[in-house]
């Protein structure tokens, strides 16, 4: 094959395959150029509008407080009579840690005491984040104790082999168990 100019003649001192190849470059360069303005107007064109979900009651200040400080013991182990991110949290010493920040508060140690306070009793559907969760798993009386942080949620140190985590209240297991809920936060 022959490189042929305009009039369809071979040109001087060109190879009959550079031609190819010179459309092959120009081509190459025309369909980059086209593929990065393709691009670059499509990143203008496709943005995705979120819409914000209608925000929840903000918690009162000294509720977050409780919660942040429950959640920066999120993966902590579990260890009976637990109060330390150190040495590891049972639940109620869990509790104990979260509320510390509370100079007003006087919790008592264990699960079945702090389900005793005197405070006042919260139905489900008005939970609040801060408010204790007090469960029945393994006795005839509560034996079990989280925080509620909002959304169906709460933090707790479940058991023996496990980490302070979050779980659900709606979950069927935790639904089962569940016995009642006290608000001992107190007020801004």
């Amino acid at each position: 094959m022959q490189c042929l100019d305009s009039e369809r003649l071979p040109r001087k001192g060109q190879s009959p395959g550079s031609l190819g190849l010179n459309k092959f470059l120009m081509s190459f360069c025309l369909g980059g150029a086209l593929l990065l303005g393709i691009c670059t107007q499509a990143s203008a064109t496709f943005r995705i509008h979120t819409i914000p979900a209608a925000a929840p009651a903000a918690a009162p200040k000294p509720a977050n407080e409780v919660i942040d400080r429950a959640l920066g013991a999120l993966g902590t182990p579990y260890r009976w009579g637990g109060t330390s991110l150190r040495h590891g949290f049972d639940c109620s010493g869990l509790v104990q840690y979260a509320f510390k920040t509370q100079d007003d508060l006087e919790l008592p140690r264990t699960s079945r005491a702090l389900s005793r306070v005197d405070a006042p009793s919260v139905k489900r559907s008005d939970l609040q984040p801060g408010d204790l969760l007090f469960f029945r798993i393994r006795s005839r009386s509560v034996d079990h104790v989280a925080i509620y942080i909002g959304e169906g949620r709460f933090v707790h140190a479940p058991r023996r082999g496990t980490k302070v985590r979050i779980d659900r209240l709606n979950n069927s297991y935790w639904q089962r168990h569940f016995q009642l809920a006290k608000r001992v936060v107190p007020e801004a």
